[in-house]
């Protein structure tokens, strides 16, 4: 007898519908699984008869073929354990096929008849909806992620025993409902902890609310680190689109158990020893890498220099598209990267370079060996370098005394308001992304701004990319102030946060 389920196949951030035929008829007892299945694919027919045998079925000694169609597309993955273990029940007649009429399966099983996560159930969800399903059964872990797709019932289950004796009529599966994503504060992580840095402090409001890339300079302990940790707290809150787009990612890396949508922007720091791979993706079967699980939120680099210069230069394209291309023998997948990026380093490789507390004992080669670790390139894709100079004695008893990052968070909200009604809704979603005639059009500043502007460029030997980031930065002082037009007084801050483009 042959029957037909549906599942779905993770590819990058989507998924695309999988046919999951079981025909068993007479002849030598055999399993055979076709339709260019990996590995862990492959060891589903171990995981499913043991299931199957250990939850009280006795299938029949009859020749079991499953197919996964389409053929030519490569089938990865654990998730198809529970597709292919109903589909043989029904084909053996231990279920009635008629129970399982439009539903779709992603799931693993254990040998003892468990339901395991699996990697990807937001992006499945979407597309069983697309696909008009009637209901989606999944593992438990998984429920809450699914649960966020509107349309779509959900039904969790913990063990393959629940499904079977669902499907018979002889017990109910719940259906999970979606939890309202309330966004809720980084774990104590408040701006005003930080003492004193009032400079630093505005270049991070710059940053939330322009989405721009920001560059810390100072020595060790002056506070760069806690800065960075807090920019999440001072970032407009996730719309539902920004939240779904992130929630994916996540679900494709497996991070989601028991989670539903992202309530807050994601915060990644990897270590200075990440591979290429590790930072923007990659491997035998493609992996979002850090770059796409910081989109929609902030990926931090401490001690920038440390890195490997290959891995930094690998974060050029993403900073600038957005999105992160990995190609493979056979298929190519993408992952969004829209991050921002908040990088830190010491001045010079003893890190008291310019401080007034203790000499520096490196010489002028030293520095200049150490900064030039990190590509002209990649300095000129971060849009404000900024000082972070070590606290003087005076300062050291004021954390908690300044402003909130609530206060700080409605500013920059509303400055992406003002840029959001002013792009339209087919436009850039703030000023970091404005490119073209857009960027001409929206940053263009006053004459005396474009005279400062000039010499500015002149002076320092800036790139026409520096001289557009300036522009866009001095666009989001503008819009923090609520001016239209750009004016002489916001280049002029925004020329200031170039801190590595003045001579040693």
């Amino acid at each position: 007898m042959l029957v037909r389920v549906r599942s779905e196949a993770v590819l990058g951030v989507t998924a695309v519908g999988v046919d999951v035929e079981v025909d068993v008829v007479g002849g030598m007892p055999a399993f055979n699984l076709v339709g260019l299945a990996g590995g862990a694919v492959q060891e589903a027919k171990v995981r499913v008869l043991a299931a199957v045998r250990n939850i009280g079925v006795q299938l029949p000694q009859k020749r079991v073929t499953v197919n996964l169609a389409p053929a030519d597309l490569r089938k990865e993955g654990t998730g198809f354990d529970l597709a292919i273990a109903v589909a043989l029940l029904a084909a053996t007649h231990a279920l009635p096929p008629e129970a399982l009429d439009g539903l779709h399966f992603v799931g693993e099983l254990s040998l003892s008849g468990e339901v395991k996560p699996v990697r990807g159930a937001l992006p499945q969800a979407i597309e069983a909806r697309r696909a008009g399903a009637r209901g989606l059964v999944l593992p438990e872990a998984n429920a809450l992620e699914a649960a966020a797709v509107e349309g779509l019932p959900v039904h969790p289950a913990r063990h393959f025993g629940q499904i079977v004796a669902w499907a018979r009529g002889e017990a109910v599966l719940p259906t999970q409902l979606p939890q309202p994503a309330a966004p809720q504060p980084a774990a104590g992580l408040d701006l005003r902890d930080v003492a004193g840095q009032e400079t630093a402090k505005r270049a991070l409001e710059v940053a939330a609310a322009g989405g721009h890339n920001v560059l810390m300079l100072g020595p060790p302990g002056s506070g760069k680190t806690m800065l960075a940790r807090r920019l999440p707290g001072i970032l407009p809150p996730l719309s539902f689109e920004e939240a779904l787009e992130a929630t994916v990612v996540h679900s494709v890396a497996g991070l989601l158990r028991n989670r539903g949508l992202l309530t807050e922007r994601p915060f990644r720091a990897p270590h200075h020893s990440i591979s290429d791979a590790g930072l923007v993706g990659g491997g035998n079967a493609p992996r979002p890498g850090e770059v796409s699980l910081a989109h929609q939120g902030v990926l931090f680099l401490d001690e920038l220099p440390e890195f490997k210069r290959h891995v930094l230069d690998a974060l050029r394209q993403p900073a600038e598209d957005g999105e992160v291309v990995l190609s493979r023998a056979g298929r190519t997948v993408s992952y969004p990267a829209s991050f921002m990026l908040v990088a830190a380093m010491n001045p010079c490789p003893c890190g008291h370079h310019g401080s007034a507390g203790r000499a520096c004992q490196c010489s002028l080669l030293d520095l200049q060996r150490y900064r030039r670790r990190i590509s002209g390139p990649l300095l000129d894709r971060i849009d404000l370098h900024v000082e972070v100079p070590s606290l003087p004695v005076s300062l050291l008893g004021t954390a908690g005394a300044g402003e909130e990052s609530a206060a700080v968070r409605g500013r920059a909200a509303a400055a992406r308001r003002a840029q959001a009604d002013r792009a339209g809704s087919r436009g850039a979603r703030c000023n970091a992304h404005l490119r073209g005639a857009a960027l001409r059009r929206h940053c263009a500043p006053d004459e005396a701004g474009r005279a400062l502007l000039v010499r500015a460029v002149e002076r320092l030997g800036l790139s026409a990319r520096a001289h557009d980031r300036i522009l866009r930065v001095a666009r989001t002082i503008a819009d923090l102030e609520g001016s239209d037009p750009v004016r002489a007084l916001h280049v002029g801050e925004a020329i200031q946060y170039r801190a590595l483009d003045r001579p040693i």
